[in-house]
């Protein structure tokens, strides 16, 4: 589903991952992550896609949500395991979203 965003700015956090063959318990600290991250001050929503390559983009009021979401003791947890377990690989990007652009079929 398309997470349905205010008017810009706002920003994004852009997660790419390649997971190891390793995936016990991942789909569930996923769903898990995604709860609480939309319980944080500042969350505006999430959209993810995963196939041999995941992308996961959370938006956020500002700068501030971001650096707390980051340092959110539960979210430190899931960090750890997934470098030791589940990815291969990961990047986060960080973007001020400045335009955004809808289109619905009637």
């Amino acid at each position: 589903m398309i997470a349905n965003t205010p008017e810009p700015p706002y920003y994004a956090v852009i997660f790419s991952s390649v997971n190891t063959e390793n995936v016990e318990d991942y789909s569930a600290m996923a769903e898990r992550m995604v709860e609480l991250a939309s319980k944080q001050d500042g969350f505006l929503g999430v959209e993810s896609a995963r196939n041999e390559l995941g992308i996961t983009v959370s938006y956020w009021k500002d700068l501030e949500s971001i650096k707390n979401w980051k340092e959110n003791a539960e979210h430190s947890v899931a960090q750890v395991k997934g470098r030791k377990q589940w990815y291969q690989s990961y990047k986060t990007r960080i973007a001020k979203v400045e335009r955004d652009y809808a289109y619905e079929k009637p």
